[in-house]
């Protein structure tokens, strides 16, 4: 997927034209590859093209954009693009949920970011432990630190594509078994994988409710799942008549709608349009409030992975070759920790506390390496 997204990028730039549409261009990409596509994007601009770029990762959508369209409506029924708004105001607005020029709301609530000025403690409860794990697998070989993940949290993994992370979600599922060392969890997996596929003979509503058993009627996952995140009018739907974006949704709620003390999710952002990433985010951390569970989750979106988080796992390595993870650490040290890797650094929205891309070399950019806060 990635490898794919990347020649059909490379593919449209190297067409000489005046104008440049580009959908979607960050699915698939780990978020080295979404800086580098950004920066080839920006270089098109610099040489007096003009670019249309539909995009779904608010903090690239910052960084390329001098011009914002809000489009919103009913989806399959109707749309409406906005007018232009320079990029924060249009960004903002899209949050706020409130187009002032047409008096329109479009979205009841605001989409708000958290900001953790005290790192969260974990629950003294162990759910799940393990030693130092080595992992080899065709040519590939995988070194993640000793670690304990405690009840009630979201575990974030990050790093570039191809670094383990997948595997490691595999050796907790207990789809792979460590070369070294050892998982200590005698527990109930659920575990969506990183590429859904429609595999299930029947519609929606019958693969849930039998996934989901009992756990189908309860208010949590009528309400958190199924409404939250516009399954209902999917419902009556065979798998094989959904687009990308429905499938994840899809995939999500049958992986949050079984029974278990863990949930293994990987990738919940791809396919999925703003709104539908946080609609997922409230709806894992909802899934195990007050409960014995916990989540690790494997996300390339910075906002998503800010509003997830209780803690980070960092993936470094050579792609394909060879992969180390840390055991996790505090959102704020592991974010700060992972954009040095990336090398960029962010800012605060003063009106919404997003965080924002510094341009290279900016003013900004400069003071935030000079104190060594990446991540405000």
């Amino acid at each position: 997927g990635g490898e794919l997204q990347k020649v059909a990028i490379a593919a449209a730039y190297l067409r000489d034209g005046d104008l440049y549409i580009f959908d979607e261009p960050t699915n698939y990409l780990d978020v080295f590859q979404r800086m580098k596509a950004a920066k080839l994007l920006r270089e098109l601009q610099n040489k007096n093209k003009s670019l249309i770029v539909v995009e779904h990762d608010l903090a690239i959508l910052d960084y390329l954009s001098d011009y914002v369209h809000v489009l919103y409506g009913e989806p399959g029924v109707y749309g409406v693009v906005s007018h232009p708004h320079p990029t924060r105001e249009g960004i903002n607005i899209f949050l706020d949920g409130y187009l002032p020029d047409d008096n329109v709301r479009f979205r009841d609530e605001a989409i708000s970011f958290l900001q953790r000025s005290v790192p969260s403690e974990p629950s003294s409860d162990v759910l799940i432990s393990y030693s130092d794990i080595v992992k080899r697998l065709n040519g590939f070989s995988l070194h993640v630190s000793s670690a304990q993940i405690y009840v009630g949290e979201v575990v974030v993994a990050v790093g570039p594509n191809g670094i383990g992370k997948t595997t490691f979600i595999r050796l907790l599922a207990g789809e792979l078994q460590p070369d070294e060392g050892s998982v200590n969890a005698n527990l109930k997996i659920s575990y969506k994988p990183q590429y859904v596929k429609p595999s299930y003979d029947g519609t929606v509503e019958s693969l849930l409710r039998k996934v989901a058993e009992q756990n189908y009627s309860s208010p949590y996952f009528r309400v958190e799942v199924i409404r939250r995140l516009g399954i209902e009018q999917l419902l009556d739907k065979y798998l094989d008549e959904l687009s990308g974006g429905e499938l994840q949704k899809v995939a999500i709620a049958a992986c949050l709608g079984r029974e278990a003390d863990i949930y293994l999710i990987d990738e919940p952002s791809a396919f999925l349009d703003v709104e539908a990433r946080f609609s997922v985010a409230k709806a894992i951390r909802r899934r195990i409030k007050g409960e014995r569970k916990a989540v690790i989750v494997v996300e390339h979106d910075i906002l998503s992975i800010e509003t997830y988080s209780d803690r980070i796992m960092i993936f470094r390595g050579i792609p394909g070759k060879e992969g180390y993870a840390s055991a996790p650490k505090d959102p704020r040290e592991g974010l700060n920790e992972f954009l040095m890797d990336v090398d960029i650094t962010f800012r605060r929205d003063p009106d919404t506390g997003r965080p924002r891309v510094n341009k290279p070399g900016s003013k900004l950019d400069q003071m935030a390496r000079a104190s060594g806060r990446y991540y405000p």
